[in-house]
């Protein structure tokens, strides 16, 4: 169920996310270093609780042709955080990153962004409306701007700019951003990264602008244990990924 949530600037998020890092890390004496230990940040330092279960079956939702989940996760107000068993990454360790990423949703994002919600307070319901649903059930289907708030936070809380940066430094010492290489040759300051071209039994076939980029994605990825595709979003997020050379760019460069 959606909730009306007010507007919050991406500067104001990122902030949030910095500051629940910067007290985990004052509040246990570590130094934050990828991949951002999700679960200690939610279950020891927020003392909220993460359980699995079939959320299809617990919110008689049909779950979708393909066996994917629709419904990934759900935040309570006694501090529970139900995440879809098929995330579990003992059983699933394919979905790790996503299920890091589903608790990050739940526990930063709902949790610091949205908690007025969650407990509720005078004049207002509680966590439970009268049927016993959660207040924030989180569909990957439907992203309303409370969702769209909890997803951006996770990647800041996951992928910290700083972090990211210097990781990226570290893949490219060079330091530059990277462009999928335009058709059109142009002058540009960044460096291209080329589209796979193949021809198998005379027909041919062109790597997609998203698995180009999901290439340069996958090391940093697998260092964060994110998914390549939430790391490609963060990484497009802080311009160092493009899909394209920007307009002023190609301006500058005349």
């Amino acid at each position: 169920m959606t909730r009306k949530v007010p507007f919050l600037a991406e500067e104001a998020i990122e902030r949030d996310a910095e500051a629940l890092l910067a007290e985990f890390s004052q509040a246990r004496d570590v130094v934050i270093e990828p991949p951002i230990p999700i679960e200690d940040i939610v279950e020891k330092h927020l003392k909220l609780r993460i359980e699995f279960d079939d959320m299809h079956v617990r919110h008689n939702v049909p779950r979708p042709l393909d066996g994917d989940a629709d419904i990934l996760g759900a935040i309570y107000g006694d501090g529970s955080i139900f995440i879809d068993q098929s995330l579990d990454p003992d059983e699933n360790p394919s979905k790790e990153g996503r299920y890091r990423f589903t608790v990050a949703h739940e526990g930063g994002g709902h949790w610091r962004l949205h908690q007025h919600l969650i407990r509720g307070h005078s004049g207002q319901s509680s966590l439970f409306d009268n049927d016993g649903d959660p207040k924030f059930l989180c569909r990957s289907s439907q992203k309303p701007p409370e969702e769209w708030q909890a997803d951006f936070y996770a990647s800041c809380l996951l992928m910290p700019r700083k972090l990211v940066f210097a990781a990226w430094d570290e893949m490219f010492p060079d330091r530059k951003r990277r462009v999928i290489a335009p058709e059109t040759k142009m002058e540009h300051p960044f460096v291209e990264v080329p589209r796979i071209s193949c021809s198998i039994a005379g027909h041919d076939w062109t790597e997609s602008v998203e698995e180009a980029l999901d290439g340069i994605a996958r090391p940093l990825a697998e260092k964060f244990l994110v998914s390549p595709i939430a790391m490609r979003i963060r990484l497009e997020k802080l311009g160092l990924l493009m899909r394209e050379v920007p307009h002023q760019q190609i301006l500058g460069a005349d």
